[in-house]
C-alpha cells in the first residue's frame, strides 16, 4: 500500500505531497529529500512564482516568548529552489512518475540533498505548562507563492504557504563493537583492604526497548557487607549552537538487592532497560524528533563519520 502525505495551502493554490517523512542518515550519506517528493501546483494568478524550501532550524526558546520581533529560532541550513515557472529538473523517481501521472500537467517535481554534517532531528521534552513548539532541531519542507524572484524581504502570506515537518534520523551500523568496561578500587576508613568492582557490557550498541545486560564482578576484601548494587543511566546532552551548554539527566536509577559478604565475591549479570515512559515528567530531556500525534523515544546517541569534525550540533548521547 502506497502512503502519501499531503498538505494544502490555505488558498488551495498549492499542494505539497511527500511519500515519506523520515530520511535516513547512514553516517557517510543521507537519503535525498525528493526521491519520493512531488509538489502540485493548482491554478495560480498571473506573474506568480513558486518556490520550495528545505530548512534545518534550531529552536532554543518557547514559541510564546517570541515578542517584539525577537525569535528564539536559528536557521542552521536551508536550500531553496524555484519550480514554477519551471527551472528545476531533478532526476525522476518511481514515486515522482506515479504522482505526476495522477496530478496531470500541474505537477512539478523537486529534489533536495541534505549534507551529512547536519544534526539529526531531536526535541527537548517540554514541561507540563509549556506551550507551542518544543525546543530542538527540526527539518521543514515549505512551498509558497511569491510575486518576486529575488526579494528576501517580500512578505509571504500564510494562506499562500504549505509546509510539512520531516525528520532526519540515523540508523545504527550493522556490526556492533566491543562493549565498554570499567573497574573501580575503593578503600574504606578503618579497613586495610579494598573492595574491587568491575562492570562490563557485551557490546556497545543497543536499540530502543532492548534489555541491557551489565556483567558485574565484586571482590569484597573488607570486613563490611555489601547490601545492594545500584545502576544508573545518565543522558549527556551538548548544545553548542548559541552557548557551550552541557548537562546530564538521569534516565534510570535501579537498585538490586545483591549481598556480598565480607571476604566474598559476586559474579552476576544484571539487566536494565531505560525507557521514555519512565521519564515523562522530566523537562529538558533529549528525545528523538517527534512528528505530530506520534510518540518517540529517548534520543539516540549521535554517530559521526570520518573525518571527525566539530559541528554546530545539538548532539544527543545516551548510554544506549
Amino acid at each position: 500500500i502506497l502512503r502519501v502525505y499531503k498538505k494544502t495551502s490555505g488558498n488551495g493554490g498549492l499542494s505539497l505531497y511527500l511519500g515519506k517523512r523520515d530520511y535516513v542518515d547512514h553516517v557517510t550519506k543521507v537519503d535525498s529529500v525528493g526521491e519520493v517528493l512531488v509538489c502540485i501546483l493548482q491554478p495560480s494568478g498571473a506573474g506568480c512564482i513558486v518556490f520550495v524550501q528545505l530548512t534545518c532550524a534550531f529552536r532554543y526558546g518557547r514559541e510564546d516568548l517570541d515578542v517584539i520581533g525577537l525569535s528564539f529560532r536559528k536557521d542552521i541550513w536551508y536550500e531553496q529552489i524555484q519550480i514554477y515557472p519551471e527551472s528545476h529538473q531533478p532526476k525522476l523517481s518511481i514515486m515522482h512518475d506515479t504522482l505526476m501521472k495522477k496530478a496531470g500537467d500541474n505537477a512539478y517535481p523537486f529534489t533536495f540533498d541534505i549534507p551529512n554534517n547536519l544534526p539529526c532531528s531531536v526535541v527537548l521534552q517540554p514541561g507540563p505548562d509549556d506551550k507551542g513548539k518544543a525546543c530542538g532541531v527540526d527539518f521543514e519542507v515549505r512551498t509558497y507563492l511569491a510575486m518576486e524572484a529575488d526579494n528576501p524581504d517580500e512578505k509571504i502570506e500564510k494562506k499562500d504557504t504549505a509546509r510539512l515537518i520531516v525528520r532526519k534520523i540515523q540508523f545504527a551500523p550493522d556490526l556492533a563493537g566491543a562493549g565498554p568496561k570499567a573497574e573501580l578500587r575503593k578503600n574504606f576508613m578503618m579497613s586495610d583492604k579494598p573492595i574491587h568492582l568491575e562492570a562490563s557490557m557485551a557490546r556497545d550498541l543497543f536499540f530502543h526497548g532492548d534489555s541491557i545486560p551489565i556483567k558485574i564482578k565484586v571482590n569484597n576484601e573488607t570486613s563490611k557487607t555489601v547490601k545492594n548494587i545500584k545502576i544508573s543511566v545518565d543522558q549527556a546532552t551538548d548544545i553548542i549552537l548559541y552557548s557551550a551548554d552541557k548537562y546530564t539527566k538521569c534516565v534510570l536509577n535501579k537498585e538490586f538487592s545483591e549481598t556480598v559478604e565480607a571476604n566474598g565475591t559476586l559474579d552476576k549479570t544484571l539487566c536494565i532497560t531505560p525507557l521514555l515512559s519512565d521519564n515523562k515528567e522530566k523537562r529538558g530531556l533529549a528525545l528523538d524528533g517527534r512528528l505530530k500525534d506520534e510518540d518517540t523515544n529517548l534520543a539516540s546517541s549521535t554517530m559521526y563519520g570520518p573525518p571527525l569534525i566539530a559541528l554546530p550540533l545539538l548532539g544527543k548521547h545516551t548510554s544506549h
